[in-house]
């Protein structure tokens, strides 16, 4: 199974960390500014709408495209990869949650 960059980086501490924090602190504004919520909410489904159809207009090109990229990605995810294992030997702090 080949690694994923985008998994391997969500999973340093130091990333995950910082996402939780940065989510618990967005629920609790929303939990505490009414006004903010609704706000919040209406630009939520906005992106979330904008997303839908960026995929849905994108997928005829995707699935076209595919066969070409996938090697491309797959080299590119690789060399990634390695940045990121040479970052983790670097930069020990990578490897502790923000608080740290």
């Amino acid at each position: 199974v080949q690694e994923n960059v985008l998994q391997r980086v969500l999973q340093l501490p130091v990333v995950s960390s910082t996402c939780e924090t940065l989510q618990r602190k967005y629920s609790s504004t929303k939990e505490s500014h009414p006004l903010m919520a609704s706000v919040c909410e209406v630009y939520e489904r906005g992106v979330q709408g904008a997303g839908a159809l960026a995929m849905w207009g994108m997928e005829p090109v995707v699935r076209r495209l595919e066969p070409q990229c996938e090697s491309a990605v797959a080299v590119a995810n690789n060399l990634a990869c390695r940045g990121l294992d040479h970052l983790e030997e670097k930069i020990p702090a990578l490897q502790y949650p923000v608080d740290k």
